[in-house]
């Protein structure tokens, strides 16, 4: 299994739950999204066993594109899982992009491919087209870009798109994986035929079971094999009492108002997935766990992924297994603050998933010697 953090560019991070995502404005949290937190958020995450860091996109964030290159520096292993939206500029621009991070980066990017926000915020950047019309249009910028990376020239003419002789001079290498969610039938058809990975939200296991045998039948109908991971929050502790003591914390921070007005938009959302989110916390505040250890309180004011897992380090490791046994290998996630909750799941949750055979470590353990405070080595 692979594990994946997350940079809070959207708002900020802080001790509360930030709101905000899908067309819904963000709230602001007590550590602004500067370059200097990141980075401690980006390093400690690696030092961790993380394997890259997730970077949102949309008009509630700062751009990841910018955001990653700016932090890339500051650390040396930790790949970044960049998130973009297809249409937003021309094909060849964005696979000449992704090259050039790539290259100059050693190797770190992984593309986590979002089609589109919803309909109110694409119109703000100048993008009309409706959901449907903008998965068709994936689907042509996918083609386009996955073979230019192949160093093909491509000269294409879809409803959508179009180009001409396009080539790039600097191929990625290697050519990045591309990460893709969306429980739509179009969403479906799109992931089958181009993604390396299907995200899916945090719902129970038995729906995720259900979404991953769906695409799973759509990918080899196209003659091809995805690995499918998982996008939620983590709340783990010492102990189970711990852990929801600081979920409740957590929920009496979160103003009633502010729910109302938040899930008042997020009902607007054209997303199914955003849809499912709500119909696990149904906007209030009363039973939350939606299977054991698995809370819905943070959709309650965020959009996009909503739950958490929740429990003592053994508790959430169980889950994890759960979720691995479906299929998941890959998990995406964050908490709050998310520099204290990498750190609760890298040292709690991480080594007894390594004791139970189900993760390797990817950074290289340095083995040091101890010396007592104010003592002096023994000679050799």
């Amino acid at each position: 299994m692979k594990f994946h953090w997350f940079l809070p560019t959207n708002g900020g991070d802080g001790r509360h739950v930030v709101s905000g995502g899908h067309g819904v404005s963000h709230g602001a949290g007590g550590r602004p999204a500067s370059v200097p937190y990141l980075g401690q958020i980006a390093r400690s995450a690696e030092q961790l066993g993380f394997e890259a860091a997730l970077t949102p996109t949309g008009a509630w964030c700062e751009d990841a594109w910018l955001s990653t290159a700016m932090l890339a520096p500051l650390s040396e292993r930790l790949k970044f899982l960049v998130a973009f939206r297809p249409g937003m500029t021309s094909p060849t621009l964005a696979a000449q992009m992704a090259a050039t991070f790539q290259n100059l980066s050693g190797g770190r990017l992984l593309l986590n491919v979002v089609t589109g926000g919803e309909s109110h915020e694409q119109r703000a950047y100048g993008d009309f087209l409706d959901k449907d019309e903008r998965y068709q249009r994936c689907d042509e910028f996918l083609e386009i870009v996955t073979r230019l990376w192949k160093g093909e020239q491509v000269t294409y003419t879809g409803k959508h798109l179009r180009v001409e002789e396009a080539q790039l001079q600097q191929l990625p290498d290697p050519i990045p994986e591309i990460y893709f969610g969306g429980s739509s039938p179009a969403a479906g058809d799109v992931a089958a035929k181009h993604a390396d990975v299907y995200l899916t939200w945090g719902e129970p296991p038995a729906a995720v079971a259900k979404k991953i045998a769906w695409i799973r039948e759509l990918a080899e109908k196209q003659g091809r094999e995805i690995r499918f991971g998982i996008r939620m929050h983590t709340i783990n502790r010492d102990t189970s009492e711990e852990a929801w003591a600081e979920a409740d914390r957590l929920l009496e921070g979160i103003d009633d108002a502010e729910i109302r007005r938040v899930q008042e938009g997020l009902k607007k959302s054209e997303s199914v997935g955003q849809q499912n989110m709500l119909a696990l916390n149904n906007g209030s505040k009363d039973s939350l766990e939606v299977y054991p250890n698995l809370w819905a309180g943070v959709g309650l004011i965020r959009g996009g992924a909503g739950t958490a897992l929740v429990g003592s380090h053994e508790e959430v490791a169980d889950r994890v297994e759960e979720y691995a046994a479906l299929g998941i290998e890959e998990f995406v996630l964050s908490a709050y603050p998310h520099l204290e909750g990498a750190y609760h799941f890298g040292e709690g949750v991480l080594p007894l998933l390594e004791r139970r055979g189900l993760w390797t470590n990817p950074a290289p353990v340095v083995a040091t010697s101890s010396v007592p405070f104010g003592g002096q080595r023994a000679a050799s």
